[in-house]
């Protein structure tokens, strides 16, 4: 693939982790670092040996990619700038500050005919990779994420901020319309909400259960997946899982059922995992940031392809987190 000019809007610490990423890309050529803070810009763009900028503005017409790692309030401004120039833009999570917004980046993608991607990178997460070649049907997921306070993403709370990654995940995996949203969260140090419980009900029956805290003593990147063909149980930030296959499994009820007649078996003498067929998901191990920058780019010289996460996925994911956002300011805790 020929290589395409990119560069990113931000030079914070996810705009730095985009620039190496893109510096490191066959398919990129990192021609410039963008930051209102010229010094900030200016200092990531000499690790590059690329342009720095403190107008955005300034890459049109010389960047065939742009990243836009910038505070969630600027999303919207800097994404009409590039796709009203028909630039391509992978925008950081989540797409905008409000569904508003992120409904006129959809519009404005379509009307222009550009590639929007939204950086959902933990769906890049070789875990999820692999749960997607499962394709699993699920009926319930408990997902839970939860770390210390990460002194960044003030302007937005935990949903926008941590639990908006498995807002999107779940989405891909119910493939349903959401249902019914029950919530709950409260703020504990900052103005926005510090911890929140969401419980999903989707159209086809599946239950979806979310736990976002970034009050933890420790981090805990957790999700549970009970489905027809399989009982996962996955761990992101370890990058490891199990699955217990319904097939391979049925031997073991009618072993239970055999041995349940006979009055004097003792079960608490049995081990249960040695009767499960238990297998490690296969992981192909990948830096996610990297999956996700691949894919853009891909998408934005072959139009055949996709991003890994598109800006309608990146939309649906923002719709429910306001949606539980709604719920919270229903149920106060202030009152």
């Amino acid at each position: 693939m020929q290589k395409l000019r990119t560069a990113v809007v931000g030079a914070g610490k996810m705009g730095a982790i985009h620039a190496k990423v893109y510096n490191g890309l066959d398919a990129s050529d990192l021609i410039a670092v963008a930051d209102p803070d010229a010094a900030r810009a200016e200092a990531l763009a000499a690790q590059y040996g690329c342009r720095a900028l403190t107008d955005p503005k300034d890459l049109c017409g010389q960047v065939d990619a742009v990243t836009i790692s910038a505070p969630t309030t600027a999303h919207w401004p800097l994404a009409k700038l590039f796709l009203e120039h028909r630039i391509p833009v992978l925008i950081e999570k989540p797409l905008a500050s409000s569904v508003e917004e992120g409904r006129r980046i959809v519009e404005l993608s379509r009307a222009q005919d550009t590639v929007v991607a939204v950086g959902h990178s933990e769906r890049c997460n070789p875990v999820v990779q692999a749960m997607k070649r499962l394709e699993i049907e699920p009926r319930f997921i408990e997902a839970n994420r939860v770390s210390p306070y990460p002194f960044r993403s003030g302007d937005i709370g935990v949903v926008l901020d941590v639990m908006i990654h498995d807002i999107d995940i779940i989405l891909s995996l119910a493939r349903s319309p959401i249902q019914k949203v029950d919530a709950v969260g409260v703020n504990v140090i900052a103005d926005h909400e510090d911890i929140c419980n969401a419980r999903l009900v989707f159209e086809n029956g599946c239950i979806a259960n979310i736990t976002a805290s970034r009050l933890a003593l420790k981090t805990e990147r957790k999700v549970r997946v009970f489905s027809r063909q399989a009982y996962l149980s996955l761990d992101y930030y370890r990058k490891e899982g199990i699955v217990i296959k319904t097939d391979p499994n049925v031997d073991v009820v009618t072993w239970i059922r055999e041995h349940q007649q006979a009055q004097d078996f003792d079960f608490s003498q049995v081990n249960w995992t040695d009767l499960l067929h238990i297998e490690q998901l296969d992981i192909t191990e990948a830096e996610p940031l990297r999956v996700e920058q691949e894919a853009f780019l891909r998408a934005v010289a072959d139009r055949t392809h996709r991003p890994e996460v598109t800006a309608e996925e990146g939309l649906a994911a923002l719709v429910c987190a306001d949606q539980i956002l709604s719920e919270i300011g229903r149920h106060p805790w202030n009152v």
